[in-house]
């Protein structure tokens, strides 16, 4: 174990220091086509040091695991993947080395862990060392060590050998199966996707909807509408069927396959929706020359600005003039609720004061709102003094600005701010709340205290309050509202 990670630090890895000693980090080593040979050479060094030990009793499947390293390396002389082959992982895989080198040991959930994430950034350098250091340490017949395996090799382009890390297997779950379903889903090779689902079945292994979602990514590939519509129907039967990913998938393969109609109809009876829902179905009426209008748009910078995906609704929403659609207030509201929401506060101010249209007090009033949510008291006076010059009778607006000054020491301001609110006979409408139990509605209304159970009502209140400082959640309490507002 030492002598193949010493190894590795002077021959391959760049360095680094910790507690006056030199180590150099796996997934460091740089996949391309300058000193090809020389590479190659020193990985093929490594694969004579992971020897199989002689007590595991499974030396024929090491043996066959380093061959198919040793066949990988020799196969791959150029990188696989282009000039985008990151290669440093997390700093957690660099820290584990330097615990491996102290001899204190990994196990079975670091390598998996280790090799998916060499998997998601496409490592495979990275992938291929902590492929053999599964052998070298005895992980290699683990199944879920295997199926990152799967993972990995699928995504760096290297199916066939993602299939023999599958075929090597002694024992497979749902999610080894679901792996190398997935691998072959990515070049819609659907054939054998629903060959090995039907192998998978015979096992009396029982899918997830991860397993679904790419049949159906196969499906919609190679325009296979007949084995969709099949594999929607088994979805039905297993109950994945309200799944968000499963309906997007769903609308995905319809609207690829041309059948917008079917695609829509799950499209309107989605409980909830998220940015690739709306997504998957305007790719799919645009493919059938179905125009989306401003309302499709409007649905989509909802769910941006509910899901904070700042710069996806910026793209949503300047695609609006290439659909030639002319935004109108509300999709403006939109994008200044989401910049605000984000505590982009000096891109909203700058966003409203370009508008080729003049903002309304909807729009303002977000601006106040975020500006009070994120403490900056003078971006929320100039949205609060924005909104009063549209809406000059709204108490609830010039109380907030009249706590805004006072905020900041304007004293004389707040006088006038009050003083003019009782000139108007201004009052603050009182903020409620309600609930439903039993068939009955509570309501409670700020400052009122007539409800016989108020004080059973403060004391839950107070536990509440002890609880999240316990939980060290900062929160606020308005006193002139009476709103407890989380952070």
């Amino acid at each position: 174990m030492s002598t193949t990670l010493s190894f590795l630090a002077r021959n391959m890895l760049p360095t680094f220091h910790h507690k006056n000693q030199i180590f150099r980090p796996f997934s460091f080593y740089r996949l391309g086509p300058k000193n090809t040979n020389k590479d190659l050479t020193n990985a093929l060094r490594i694969l004579k040091l992971v020897s199989p030990k002689k007590t595991v009793t499974d030396i024929e499947n090491r043996r066959s695991h380093l061959r198919l390293v040793e066949d990988i390396l020799e196969n791959t002389t150029t990188n696989p993947l282009g000039s985008n082959l990151k290669t440093v992982t997390e700093t957690i895989l660099e820290s584990s080395v330097l615990e491996m080198e102290q001899g204190l040991g990994i196990d079975v959930c670091f390598l998996s862990h280790a090799l998916s994430l060499c998997g998601s950034k496409r490592d495979f350098y990275g992938g291929i060392q902590y492929h053999c250091l599964a052998i070298r340490i005895g992980f290699i017949a683990n199944v879920y060590v295997g199926s990152s395996l799967i993972s990995l090799y699928s995504r760096c382009g290297l199916l066939g050998d993602a299939y023999r890390v599958f075929d090597e297997m002694s024992v497979r779950n749902v999610v080894s199966w679901t792996a190398i379903i997935a691998g072959f889903a990515q070049e819609w090779r659907v054939d054998m996707c629903l060959e090995l689902f039907r192998r998978m079945r015979g096992l009396e292994l029982k899918p997830n909807y991860f397993t679904y979602t790419s049949l159906l990514s196969a499906c919609m590939g190679s325009g296979a509408l007949g084995h969709g519509r099949g594999v929607h129907c088994q979805i039905i039967q297993m109950g994945f069927h309200c799944y968000l990913h499963v309906e997007n998938a769903l609308i995905a393969m319809y609207s690829k396959c041309g059948v917008i109609v079917d695609a829509l109809y799950i499209f309107e009876n989605m409980v909830s929706k998220d940015v690739v829902t709306w997504n998957s179905m305007i790719v799919g009426m645009r493919i059938m020359g179905v125009n989306p209008d401003a309302v499709t748009f409007l649905g989509i910078l909802s769910s941006c600005r509910h899901g904070g995906l700042v710069k996806e609704g910026q793209v949503y929403f300047s695609s609006m003039v290439d659909h030639g659609l002319q935004p109108e207030l509300d999709h403006y509201s939109c994008i200044v609720d989401l910049l605000g929401r984000a505590g982009l506060l000096l891109e909203a101010l700058d966003f409203i004061q370009n508008m080729p249209v003049c903002p309304n007090a909807v729009i303002w009033g977000s601006l106040l709102s975020s500006s009070r949510l994120h403490g900056n008291v003078w971006i929320g006076i100039r949205a609060a003094e924005s909104r009063l010059s549209l809406e000059p009778g709204c108490s609830s607006t010039l109380l907030q600005l009249a706590n805004l000054y006072a905020s900041v020491g304007w004293w004389n301001q707040v006088a006038r701010v009050r003083q003019l609110m009782k000139d108007k006979g201004l009052k603050p409408n009182p903020g409620c709340s309600w609930i439903e139990v039993k068939n009955k509605v509570h309501r409670f209304e700020s400052q009122d205290k007539s409800n016989s159970r108020m004080n059973g009502i403060l004391l839950i209140m107070d536990s509440l309050v002890d609880h999240m400082s316990g939980l060290s959640l900062q929160f606020q309490i308005s006193e002139e509202e009476n709103i407890w507002i989380s952070q």
